[in-house]
């Protein structure tokens, strides 16, 4: 029988991300608890991946406050309010499914003060012409209403290195605007 103990708690630390990966975690988290801001996530391609690499970092619990996984569209929508008709209209790859998303967790948790959303075709099919495999929108918004966008359109070379990218691709959005000064 094969032993299938951790031989020390430090090999599971961060894993299944990368050091860099996690050493941007840490820094993110950093800057909310300096800032006093309390971070979420809505996820949907990466079926939890963000939330996971926060929730690695310990003592993280006094700044993550929480995060949804909406795979579906029905999920989209009953969870975090994503409108029927964005959904219809756009589609759930797009930004303003992402930016719905991500408004849709503040509204939900109200104790959260920015959150990042993310949805994507994460492969290896569901992808079309207008929206290939690799296809990822971003949304971070924060409670005093600033929202923030990205896309990027990975290399197809896997299913798990487009998810990763993508959780890389949240972090910085994250860190985007923690970062931003506080509107007026």
């Amino acid at each position: 029988m094969a032993d299938t103990s951790v031989s020390t708690e430090n090999e599971l630390i961060g894993a299944p991300f990368s050091p860099a990966l996690y050493g941007r975690a840490q820094a993110l988290l950093a800057l909310a608890r300096e800032r006093g801001l309390r971070v979420a996530t809505a996820e949907s391609c990466t079926g939890g991946l963000v939330g996971g690499l926060l929730t690695a970092v310990p003592g993280s619990s006094d700044v993550v406050e929480g995060g949804f996984i909406t795979y579906s569209n029905k999920a989209k929508h009953t969870v975090l309010g994503v409108p029927e008709a964005l959904l219809a209209r756009f589609g759930a790859v797009s930004e303003p499914v992402a930016r719905a998303m991500a408004e849709g967790v503040l509204a939900k948790l109200p104790t959260a003060d920015v959150a990042v959303a993310v949805t994507g075709v994460a492969g290896p099919g569901g992808g079309s012409p207008e929206k290939p495999v690799g296809l990822v929108h971003f949304a971070a918004a924060r409670r005093d209403g600033q929202v923030l966008h990205a896309v990027h359109r990975f290399t197809d070379d896997g299913r798990a290195a487009i998810r990763l990218r993508s959780v890389a691709a949240a972090l910085a959005l994250l860190e985007q605007i923690a970062g931003a000064p506080v509107a007026a």
